[in-house]
């Protein structure tokens, strides 16, 4: 698809959200969250409640899917998370029309940066693929700066690209990509398709709420 007569550029840098916004990963991180907790002892989460810690750091997500187990096997927890997740890695994949998405918006000089709750090891090895590779001119992950909700990700990417609040977009599938936004002074997009049910999303204000990737490629065309 050719961008050139599509209007200048409203946002100089876009941050996307990992998993369930670029990555069809929902479904089994919540089998794995789930699978994590059996393995602990502690009472399985539903899926919504497994689906709603997605985005979080990993301990943070963890801690708050399984309030009964004891803060002395969250290490444990964590290790048998890895362990599920891992054997998992070859059934996930980017969402279609993904790649077609990132190069018209990289054609048309947008930065794009990775915001995740993902571990900076995790998020690595997905860039390093080669489809992916030099996609992104920038990334942070929960376990190199702080956890969202919290602005800290999108702070150090707008100090890094020297790039102000106004001329930020973050998109995500989650609630707490949402209010992160909200916290650093940012615009954002919500999607339906990944963790949260978007009727929690209106009240953080997102410029819109698309459907699939194909809305969300025509949206950021149009507006973006």
């Amino acid at each position: 698809m050719s961008v050139k007569n599509f209007r200048p550029r409203r946002f100089d840098l876009i941050a996307f959200d990992w998993d369930g916004t670029l990555f069809d990963s929902t479904a089994i991180i919540v089998r794995c969250i789930q699978a994590a907790v059996r393995d602990v002892g502690g009472t399985v989460p539903t899926d919504k409640e497994a689906a709603y810690v997605i985005g979080m750091g990993l301990m943070q997500a963890l801690a708050h899917a399984a309030p009964d187990v004891p803060p002395e096997k969250y290490t444990e927890l964590g290790n048998r998370y890895r362990f599920h997740y891992i054997q998992h890695q070859d059934d996930l994949s980017l969402f279609e029309g993904v790649l077609p998405l990132l190069n018209d918006l990289r054609e048309r000089g947008h930065l794009l940066a990775v915001a995740t709750g993902k571990s900076r090891r995790g998020l690595d090895e997905a860039l390093h693929t080669v489809q992916l590779k030099g996609v992104f001119d920038g990334s942070r992950t929960a376990d190199q700066t702080a956890g969202k909700p919290h602005p800290l990700m999108l702070q150090e990417l707008m100090a890094e690209f020297d790039v102000v609040p106004e001329r930020l977009l973050m998109i995500g599938d989650t609630t707490h990509d949402l209010q992160m936004a909200v916290n650093a002074g940012c615009a954002s997009v919500g999607v339906s398709y990944g963790a949260h049910e978007p009727d929690a999303f209106h009240a953080l204000n997102p410029l819109s709420v698309v459907h699939s990737v194909r809305e969300l490629h025509d949206w950021l065309l149009q507006h973006g």
